[in-house]
């Protein structure tokens, strides 16, 4: 009876044999796909509204999407004039986090690290440096880099360093970026990619993120329309310029990227606030 089951089996008709359908396979590659959980702003993308009136600005933003916001100094601190209990009930109340702040992490820094590790705040970050002479200068800002990351440290915060087109410009044979990268200690400085610059820099973002694994813990999403010319002139509605974003963010998860902060600073048509609304509908329908 044996045999004649194997044999049975030899002979089965070829439909019940037959490799998945092609359908089947793509339907199956779509269930596969996966969304944002959450994503960001950098609030200097709306840095009017902020100076006009910062809460209500916050509650719009949480409103189109935004579960995490990154702050900068607008020149009302980085809680913009809230004392920290106010601040939490903002966060509270409009289901935000403040992941990060951009500040001046030259002066006052333990003062500031006291606010932000009070309302939950992740992240100091450094926005600039500006370019510097020679790819030593880069090596001295490293140096200068692991002492604050250092302090922070002791606040229970990390510090990080947001780069700009100059750090990835060729000079004396290296990148200012390169030198920044290895001459700074994991465990006391992270990096931010602002992609766009990486990008108008021409240098390649995902192959940049694939040579410092575990390096890049934020990012900022901004893109950029197609062509060469003025890189300060380039900027458009994420998903709307020449930036993979999808495959970015895909390969990015899986190098250690936690965050994706959107960040828009040119405004071809409307206004900031219709702009982040905007962003935020794109990323939240974005499959990668």
């Amino acid at each position: 009876m044996s045999t004649m089951l194997g044999m049975g089996a030899a002979f089965m008709p070829m439909q019940f044999c037959t490799a998945p359908k092609k359908e089947e396979a793509a339907a199956d590659a779509v269930v596969s796909k996966s969304k944002l959980d959450s994503f960001g702003i950098q609030l200097y993308s709306v840095k009017e509204d902020m100076g006009a009136d910062a809460q209500a600005t916050i509650r719009s933003l949480a409103g189109y999407g935004y579960k995490q916001l990154e702050g900068f100094d607008g020149g009302k601190g980085i809680l913009w004039g809230m004392q920290p209990a106010e601040f939490k009930t903002l966060m509270s109340e409009s289901g935000a986090t403040m992941v990060s702040s951009h500040t001046n992490v030259y002066e006052n820094l333990d003062a500031q690290a006291e606010q932000a590790a009070e309302v939950g705040m992740k992240y100091l970050i450094c926005p600039w440096i500006g370019a510097q002479k020679t790819l030593d200068d880069y090596k001295k800002r490293a140096e200068e880099f692991n002492q604050i990351g250092e302090k922070l440290k002791s606040h229970g915060l990390r510090f990080a360093y947001h780069n700009h087109d100059y750090s990835f410009i060729p000079q004396e044979g290296g990148l200012g970026q390169d030198v920044l990268m290895d001459n700074t200690d994991p465990a006391l400085v992270d990096f931010e990619m602002d992609i766009y610059w990486v990008h108008v820099a021409n240098i390649n973002p995902a192959e940049y993120l694939a040579k410092y694994p575990g390096r890049f813990r934020l990012c900022h999403i901004k893109d950029a329309e197609a062509g060469t010319g003025d890189p300060h002139q380039r900027g458009v509605l994420v998903g709307k310029g020449e930036i993979p974003f999808a495959d970015l963010i895909k390969q990015s998860k899986g190098l250690g990227m936690e965050y994706f902060i959107v960040e828009q600073e040119r405004f071809p048509t409307g206004t900031p606030m219709e702009a982040a609304a905007a962003n935020a509908t794109y990323l939240s329908a974005l499959e990668y």
